[in-house]
């Protein structure tokens, strides 16, 4: 461990959507004030050693198409995060931040990936999103973002099995991103890999008591970057804004963000002290994993392998009829 004790340092930021018709201005306006906020985490006591902003402080989000949401999108490595490594490396501070991408390995895909960059400036990790939850908007239109679950099988031949859940160990921790609301075995499986901090985002709002479960648990740090007010969105302005939060390994909150406004929520993590105590979550898997085995989800894995939509409503209609429930 290069430090005892840490500062985890959650950015409630708002959001606001890139203009398509003024996309390179106004998507380094949204970097420029994503780098201004990065300056004053610095300033005054409490300085961040980690600093973790939500899904989409860089493009934003809006019901683009997927031709759209692929102009909005960067690219990882690219002129943004390089911008952020500047940062990272002027207060020696790790920064995790998700963002709309682009891959030439996965073309015409739009990926949710969180990007971890070290004090060194150096990329060091990238998560893609899990899963998107489907037929939450009544089998009209769905999410088209590409998630792992929906390449499940060339993800895991591209990338390896121990890329599904994946946790970054640094020196200062051991970390697991995730946009992940309400499936507790996500980062149960996590905490398994050994996952010390679990960094969860939440732009548009989330249950608290998930998020402290999350902590409880699984005995491990848990903390929830949410969107704040964002005046000038499209959208209501105040759309499920606040709430950020760090909570411990007993589900106990360290810091609430008080206001739903843009603000840091700080708290100092004694790593070395947790982990010399922590252990893994203790699991009685015979007793349940026959009902695991013979689950089956609503939909399958994979789907959007061999075809990919081209929107909200095209998402809608490829996935209508691919439910397993009834």
């Amino acid at each position: 461990m290069s430090k005892d004790v840490f500062t985890l340092g959650v950015a409630q930021s708002r959001v606001i959507p890139v203009d398509l018709s003024n996309l390179k201005q106004t998507r380094k306006a949204n970097l420029d004030h994503m780098l201004r906020l990065i300056d004053g985490s610095t300033i005054g006591f409490g300085r961040p050693d980690l600093l973790f902003f939500h899904e989409f402080p860089i493009t934003g989000w809006h019901n683009w198409d997927r031709a759209e949401a692929l102009r909005v999108a960067i690219e990882i490595p690219g002129e943004e995060t390089e911008a952020i490594a500047v940062k990272a490396r002027e207060y020696g501070m790790y920064i995790v931040f998700g963002s709309y991408a682009r891959d030439p390995d996965w073309q015409d895909h739009v990926l949710s990936i969180t990007t971890v960059i070290d004090p060194t400036g150096r990329i060091i990790d990238k998560h893609w999103k899990a899963r998107n939850v489907k037929g939450m908007f009544g089998g009209e239109q769905e999410l088209f973002t590409t998630t792992i679950y929906d390449v499940l099988d060339r993800y895991v031949e591209m990338y390896g099995a121990d890329a599904v859940i994946p946790v970054t160990r640094t020196p200062i921790g051991n970390f697991m991103t995730s946009s992940t609301q309400r499936e507790p075995e996500i980062f149960r499986a996590g905490a398994m890999k050994g996952a010390e901090v679990i960094l969860r985002t939440a732009t548009g709002g989330f249950s608290p008591i998930d998020v402290q479960a999350t902590a409880l648990y699984n005995g491990v740090y848990t903390a929830i970057c949410n969107n704040a007010i964002s005046t000038g969105s499209p959208f209501f302005e105040d759309s499920g804004a606040g709430g950020s939060a760090i909570y411990g390994p007993d589900g106990n909150a360290l810091d609430v963000a008080d206001s739903p406004n843009e603000t840091l929520v700080l708290a100092r993590i004694p790593i070395a002290q947790f982990r010399a105590r922590h252990r893994q979550p203790v699991l009685h898997k015979e007793l349940y994993m026959a009902e695991y085995e013979q689950y089956v989800p609503p939909y399958a894995p994979n789907l959007f392998q061999d075809y990919i939509p081209s929107g909200l409503e095209d998402a809608g209609r490829h996935l209508k009829d691919k439910r397993r429930w009834k």
